[in-house]
Formats: structure tokens, sequence, C-alpha cells
């Protein structure tokens, strides 16, 4: 099947030639779809669907990793965009709409009374760690999730290299991240909270903040997070949300709406600006304003396109109920796919939270389970839909595009069946097994 996405990957090979690992973002590595088969760069998008260098068209299940919620080169926000451009995009001396976007973001979210800016999610958590250590005067982290790429956060895995298996992926080497971080960044596993006041015990009077995601693929379990917030606030550490990832997929107000769990700071990027890079940190007063203090600056941090297109997507998230949107998509998908699955005597269903759905395998072995999402993902692709075993929403998607998958899953489904009957799943593979993506939360 290579031939049908030859032009893909010809530009793959050369751009390991010149660019290590050959991609920017490790979640576009076509390791982590099905190599040979699937997309590996696009020539345009629009809406819901993207077109490939070879000129194939795919309905989009991963929404520009996660950052398009309201569809692919949406008007509105690409017309203020482009206003902004005839205006100019960065100046000597700052721009109002650095206050605009601020006071849209503090009159949007429970926890942000104050704002600070970046480019994207990784660098947004680490400006909000610096802030809590700046804060606090204390040194380490307790996390839980995926927190990006800086060497505060990569740091877990000096002490023991399994620190980060359960929350990105396994086999990561802190190269290049100073050793005597070691001990800095401490993990702790999501739904336990006897295991976060051990945690907070074991290194009392040391610890700046906890920062975690939310919730990511499925709802944390009764009272989990007030219980959190009750206990980090009992050991005076600050409390920070990565939102990064959920965004305002679950509710205008992010998780925090969602759940009426307020923490301390709170991190956004991605959804935040439909795809401009744009990032944000919103806190409370009294811990934000230590950053004033700090060395925190960078000149792109306020571009006006960013600015720009953040403050017209929150806008248009509100104004067009995103949040009902995608629950509604997401509803509707997961019941047809796991119709289809039942249908083709397949053990899987499609789960987990409407805005960010996910296929489980109800099977034993982990070759098979592995197998089954490689081919999943590889019939899939054939037959016109970009994604891994997840599907992450955007309000650009249509009842059309659900009705194409669904039969496109259908289809998939009795393939995966047959082989997963007759053992032949790896027989059925057109492409070497994917590489597991980043770890979830909850799977």
């Amino acid at each position: 099947m290579q031939h049908r996405v030859e032009k893909s990957m010809q530009l793959f090979q050369r751009a390991c030639e010149l660019i290590p690992g050959g991609t920017q973002l490790i979640s576009r590595r076509p390791s982590r779809f099905a190599y040979g088969v699937s997309p590996v760069y696009a020539e345009r998008a629009l809406g819901s669907r993207f077109w490939d260098v070879d000129g194939n068209e795919y309905i989009d299940w991963v929404s520009g990793i996660g950052a398009i919620i309201l569809g692919y080169c949406d008007p509105i926000v690409d017309e203020a965009v482009q206003e902004q451009i005839a205006k100019g995009t960065m100046y000597s001396i700052n721009h109002e709409l650095e206050v605009e976007l601020a006071e849209e973001l503090v009159n949007t979210i429970p926890c942000a009374e104050m704002v600070r800016y970046a480019k994207g999610g990784g660098d947004a958590c680490a400006i909000a760690v610096r802030i809590a250590r700046g804060a606090t005067g204390r040194d380490k982290i307790l996390f839980c999730g995926y927190h990006g790429w800086h060497d505060w956060y990569l740091a877990a895995n000096l002490q023991t290299d399994a620190s980060l298996d359960s929350h990105l992926f396994p086999g990561i080497e802190p190269i290049g991240v100073p050793k005597c971080l070691a001990g800095t960044a401490v993990p702790f596993p999501y739904g336990d909270l006897e295991a976060l006041g051990n945690a907070l015990d074991d290194h009392r009077g040391e610890v700046a903040a906890v920062i975690m995601e939310p919730f990511r693929s499925a709802l944390p379990p009764d009272g989990y997070l007030t219980d959190v917030a009750e206990l980090v606030r009992e050991h005076n550490v600050l409390l920070i949300f990565d939102e990064v990832s959920t965004g305002f997929r679950p509710h205008i107000s992010g998780s925090q709406g969602m759940t009426g769990v307020t923490p301390d700071m709170a991190v956004f990027a991605k959804s935040i600006s439909n795809g401009y890079s744009m990032g944000a940190v919103v806190g409370r007063r009294a811990v934000m304003e230590a950053a004033s203090e700090m060395f925190i600056s960078s000149t792109y941090w306020s571009d006006t396109i960013g600015l720009r297109a953040a403050l017209t997507t929150l806008r248009e998230v509100r104004r067009r109920n995103v949040p009902k949107v995608v629950h509604d998509i997401g509803t509707r998908l997961q019941a047809e796919v796991t119709a289809a699955a039942i249908e083709a005597s397949l053990p899987a269903r499609c789960e987990g939270l409407s805005f960010h759905p996910h296929l489980t395998f109800d099977v034993d072995d982990r070759q098979h389970h592995a197998q089954l999402s490689t081919l999943f993902i590889q019939e899939m692709a054939k037959r016109g839909c970009h994604g891994y075993t997840s599907f992450y929403l955007n309000a650009a998607q249509t009842s059309a595009d659900i009705d194409h998958t669904v039969v496109a899953a259908r289809e998939s489904f009795g393939v995966m069946a047959q082989g997963l009957k007759q053992g032949r799943l790896g027989e059925l593979l057109e492409c070497q097994q994917h590489i597991e993506s980043f770890r979830r939360l909850v799977r």
C-alpha cells in the first residue's frame, strides 16, 4: 500500500536526512500511525478534513493533535488573523490585545486573576513550574500526566528510568537533562489519593507544586479532584491543572467549569487558538504576582497573531457552544462505532469522554492488542479516516463525517474480527506494528 502515500514516504526519507527524528513532534512521526499506509505530509486542510501530498482526502480524527477545535481554516478566526497581519504582528512596544485576551481569560476561567503568555503547552508548563518555585521558594514538583519536553519534567527519569512510563511512554532516556535535577520531579499515580498523600509527606516542606492533568480520556473518580485540592492545600503546596490537552472541549471554562474544582494555576495551549501558536498560564493573583520579579521573558509570546487567534477562538467557542457540539458528535460516534464492533463480533467498544473517545479491545494477549490497534489505524486510513485508536473532536465534524467513519469502522472491524478468529492478525498488517502513542491518564 506504500504507493498510496508514495510522495509522503519520499518526503519523510528526505526529512530523516535533515531533521533529527524526522519530525518536530513525536506525535507526528509516521511510526505512531500505520507506517507506509497512513499519510505523513499534508498539503491543505479545510473544516474536518485534510488532503495529503499524494492527493488523498481524509477525515481528520486527530484534529491537529488536539489544536483544532473549530475546524481547519475557520473563516472567522482566519479573517481576524488576516486583518491583524495587515496591521502588523510584532512591535517594539506592547499591543492592547495582550490586555483584551487577559481580560477574556480572567472572565472565562475560574482560577484566573492574572495571566502570562507562551507559544505552546510545553513552555507554558515550564513557566507555571518556574512561577510556582519562585512563589514558594521550594524546588520539588509532584506530577501526574504528560507535561511537555522540558528539563524539569524529564528529570523524573534521572532517578528511576521508568518514572515516566505510565505518564508519557516507556523508554525515554533523559539525555541532555542535567543530572543535578535528579529527585526534583516526582511522579504519582492518577486516582490514588493515598499515594499523593504519601509523596507529600515524604517530601514535606520541599514541594512547590503539584501539577496534573485533571482528566483526559475519562472522568476522575467521584470526589478525587476535590480531595486532591484539599490535600495539596493542607500541605501548603500549589495546585496546577495542565489543561493543554482537554482545553475548552469539556466546558467553556475548561475542566474547572466541568468539575467545579479550582486550582491555584492552570495552563492552556492547543485549542485556545484553533491551530495558531499560543499558550497561556493563568492563576490566582497571590501566586502569579511573583512572576513580576522573575526573569520569564520572550519576544514572540505576545505576537499579535496568537493573541488575535486566541481571543477570536474563545469568543467563537462560546458563541457556537462548542462543548455541546463536540459532546453530541462524540456521543453518537461512541454509540455507532461500538454497535459496529458488536455487529462484526469484534471484542471492542468505543468509550471514554465524549469529546475524546477511544477504542478498547477486550483481549488479554498484549501482542493481539497491539496488532488490533495497528490494524484499525491501517484499515481506517485506507478508507479515508486518519487517526489513532482514539478520536479528537472538533466543531467542524459533521453527521456525514460520522456516517463515513462508521462505515469505515464496520468494514475495518470485519477484517480485524476475521484476522483474530483465524489467528492471522500479523499477516493482515501491511505496515510495521505502530509504536504506542503518549500514554493517557485513564485507559
